[in-house]
């Protein structure tokens, strides 16, 4: 049975958030399935210096379509008070805005790109040998991100509307079609790196001409020519909201920058391609917590809209228990098969005897995540945006990046992978600590209508 945006402010918190998370953590699980099997194939088929390449673009490519994901997390925060506040007129309007500020953005942004590929890919730690698989994979790339950023904006504003089994169809058919055009392109024709970037460049433009269909045949937003004009104040509003999205993708792009070079300093291209694995390791494992925090957020965001505190304060502690279950089963599981995962990867037998280790201490903290991340969401879609960015860069900003240049000085690689679960337990002090104080005073103070 599918979800109105008006269902998100009446039916039972759980049955919401089922009906939000599931294809939301589905949608993420394909999603990471793509980048996984694209990792496998481009090890299997091209090598571990292949891996290193592609550890280095992928940051670059999503710190540009994060620009989209930034707007439309934004915009969608608007659009869900703005529905539960039955102000339609405001949420076209949004919509409109959106729609032009990310496409204006992201083609900027690639021709910046195109421009200066070398100093990025220098930048990003393509040192050595990595820089020329580096380059293979990055134009190719580059030129599909645009379709890219718009369905990472488009997705957002499918949840806002209650809608999250369009949205998990959304980012099914890029997966699918990544992994066959990369049988074809890599394993079949031999196109190399080059291969792996077109076929993930087709990937984006198909999602993308699903989302267009969506918005065209089945969306409640209808936005009419006007709709499209930049307002000042809607503008402004989606921009100081998405900057704490984009201002996280920011900071993990710096992160990147630094883990790089950090890692090809202290243990050359091999440290670059194990960091590669665990990465795309966090970004497939993690996905029923992204995907109950992705659930959480039209959820709250309608029902903050709407005033009804009472639904807000239950959506918090249904999503942050789930999610932290989740997270507890996810650990269990990593701690007993890390070293089958990692020959999944690789047959490089320093990956294999150096990768499980580190990929136990980097997922050491998993479980008590769940409160940073649905802290941080929920004063997003409160749209309390300075305490939202705050919170959202308590990991890798505040705590993650000062580790990663410190603790390699004194215990080298170890250092790298003994700061992620450090990290992980400031960060979620912070966040809870003040996502238990908003919970008590202002989300009590006002449902009691005092």
């Amino acid at each position: 049975m599918a979800v109105s945006s008006t269902d998100l402010g009446t039916l039972p918190i759980k049955q919401l958030l089922v009906k939000q998370s599931v294809p939301a953590s589905i949608g993420i699980l394909f999603m990471s399935v793509n980048i996984l099997v694209d990792t496998i194939f481009v090890g299997q088929w091209l090598g571990s210096l292949a891996i290193a390449a592609v550890s280095v673009v992928l940051p670059i490519t999503f710190l540009i379509s994060s620009l989209g994901m930034a707007l439309g997390i934004g915009g969608s925060s608007i659009i869900s008070r703005a529905l539960g506040a039955n102000d339609r007129e405001k949420a076209l309007q949004t919509f409109g805005n959106q729609i032009m500020m990310t496409l204006g953005l992201a083609i900027i942004s690639v021709v910046i790109g195109l421009f200066y590929s070398k100093e990025v890919l220098l930048l990003f730690g393509a040192n050595g040998e990595i820089m020329k698989p580096a380059m293979a994979f990055f134009i190719p790339v580059l030129y599909g991100v645009p379709f890219l950023g718009l369905c990472m904006m488009g997705n957002t504003v499918i949840r806002a509307e209650g809608k999250p089994k369009f949205a998990m169809i959304a980012m099914i058919i890029p997966a699918f079609g990544n992994i066959i055009l990369d049988i074809i392109f890599i394993k079949t024709l031999n196109l190399g790196m080059f291969g792996a970037a077109l076929a993930t460049s087709l990937s984006y433009f198909m999602c993308f001409a699903f989302i267009l269909w969506f918005f065209i045949f089945k969306s409640e937003l209808k936005p009419q020519w006007h709709h499209y004009t930049f307002k000042y104040k809607i503008v402004s509003e989606i921009s100081s909201l998405g900057f704490v999205t984009f201002a996280r993708q920011g900071v993990v792009a710096i992160l990147s920058i630094i883990l790089n070079h950090t890692l090809f300093i202290h243990g050359g291209e091999i440290s670059v391609a194990i960091y590669g694995i665990i990465s795309r390791m966090l970004m497939f494992a993690l996905f029923p917590i992204l995907g109950v925090t992705q659930g959480f957020l039209p959820i709250a965001g309608y029902n903050y809209g709407a005033k009804n505190y009472v639904r807000v304060s239950e959506t918090i502690s249904t999503s942050v228990k789930w999610a932290a279950g989740l997270a507890t089963v996810i650990f269990i599981a990593i701690l007993i098969f890390a070293e089958p995962i990692v020959a999944i990867f690789s047959k490089d037998s320093t990956i294999i005897k150096e990768t499980p280790n580190a990929l136990r201490l980097v997922f050491a903290a998993s479980p008590i995540i769940a409160i940073q991340l649905i802290g941080a969401a929920y004063f997003q879609a409160a749209g309390k945006a300075i305490p939202a960015l705050l919170l959202t860069l308590t990991k890798q900003g505040f705590f993650l990046i000062p580790l990663i240049l410190v603790l390699p000085n004194i215990y080298g690689i170890f250092g790298v992978w003994i700061a992620f679960p450090i990290a992980d337990i400031l960060s979620t002090l912070v966040t809870g600590f003040f996502l238990k104080r908003e919970m008590n005073r202002k989300l009590t103070f006002l449902q009691d209508g005092i």
